[in-house]
């Protein structure tokens, strides 16, 4: 009798525990909110259960539990470095699942088109989630660590919003955005519509550039390249000023004068013809496809209207009326 009571007593010990080791690991954990947990590389599952003991004032047998489980199921040897927030529901049976998975917290940051390769690199390398190891202040420096020595870094990376892991580099980042830049260009270069005066996919993606920055609504970039298209066809100077203020650099304080369109760089498309010698601004997809199919007519000259659409013409006499009427406010 006494054996009997005694096998009775372990076997009535033992489903107390199993039901314990189930309420623990089906404990909720998404009741945290948003407060992340940080899983650095090397770390062991001991001491994730050390930070979640902490964390959820987990009893001692509790973390006995969760230790014997680690080993029990192979996790303690699988877990993934990484940034993970639990979600409303999240068990802790759940959560450990997805350590091991890896499904990490993603962040984001987005590229502007239009921006400039300084104002991309700056807004990468402020970003809390992302590890610098380039230098901030030297371009060639980071082309260069691009595996593109020499290269002019101006155009070559995509703007779009990118998601991203904690511990992502600046450097793995800018991998990313210059890949993805590859392929759209080379994919609008195969798509390019026959006579076009560019020779190469450097040369439209110039052109693309000079899109981006002088089109306000998207409805006109095939409109804006179609006039640069031309004019490049017929010999005439593109006579741009956002080629102007690249070109001019810091020097530029907001305004541009009559003199800065007759000094004289690289970048003045009113003193020089063809295209500048590289791109001016990060350009995206739309802009892209415009310069490669831009839109048919006979405009060769474009004027702002002052509400982010243009007035296009075909003559100068035309341009001329359009620039009194909508820049010097002298009527039709």
């Amino acid at each position: 009798m006494r054996v009997l009571l005694i096998l009775a007593l372990l076997l009535g010990g033992a489903s107390l525990a199993a039901l314990d080791v189930r309420r623990t690991l089906s404990m909720d954990v998404g009741s945290t909110g948003d407060q992340t947990l940080e899983i650095r590389r090397g770390q062991t599952w001991d001491q994730l259960v050390h930070e979640l003991a902490s964390r959820m004032a987990l009893a001692p047998r509790q973390q006995w539990y969760l230790r014997a489980y680690g080993r029990l199921t192979g996790h303690a040897y699988r877990i993934r470095a990484g940034e993970y927030r639990p979600r409303a529901g999240d068990s802790l049976r759940g959560l450990l699942q997805r350590i091991v998975e890896g499904d990490v917290v993603l962040h984001a940051l987005t590229l502007v088109e239009g921006w400039r390769f300084d104002q991309a690199l700056a807004a990468i390398q402020a970003h809390p989630k992302i590890r610098r190891v380039l230098p901030g202040d030297n371009p060639a420096a980071v082309m260069k660590a691009l595996g593109h020595p020499g290269l002019h870094p101006e155009g070559r990376f995509l703007p779009e919003t990118y998601r991203f892991a904690l511990g992502e580099t600046d450097l793995d980042f800018l991998r990313r955005a210059q890949s993805a830049m590859n392929d759209r260009l080379a994919e609008a270069w195969a798509a390019r519509r026959d006579g076009l005066p560019l020779k190469t996919p450097e040369d439209l993606l110039i052109l693309a550039s000079i899109v981006e920055r002088e089109t306000g609504l998207p409805s006109e970039r095939g409109q804006v390249a179609g006039v640069f298209i031309r004019r490049l066809q017929r010999g005439m100077r593109l006579q741009t000023d956002p080629t102007v203020i690249y070109g001019m650099g810091a020097a530029f304080d907001g305004n541009i004068r009559r003199r800065d369109l007759r000094r004289d760089t690289p970048y003045n498309t009113y003193t020089r013809s063809g295209l500048p010698p590289t791109p001016i601004c990060l350009p995206g997809e739309e802009s892209l496809r415009a310069a490669a199919q831009p839109e048919d007519g006979d405009a060769l000259y474009f004027v702002s209207r002052g509400d982010g659409s243009h007035q296009f013409s075909a003559t100068l006499e035309e341009h001329n009326r359009a620039v009194r009427r909508f820049q010097l406010g002298k009527g039709s």
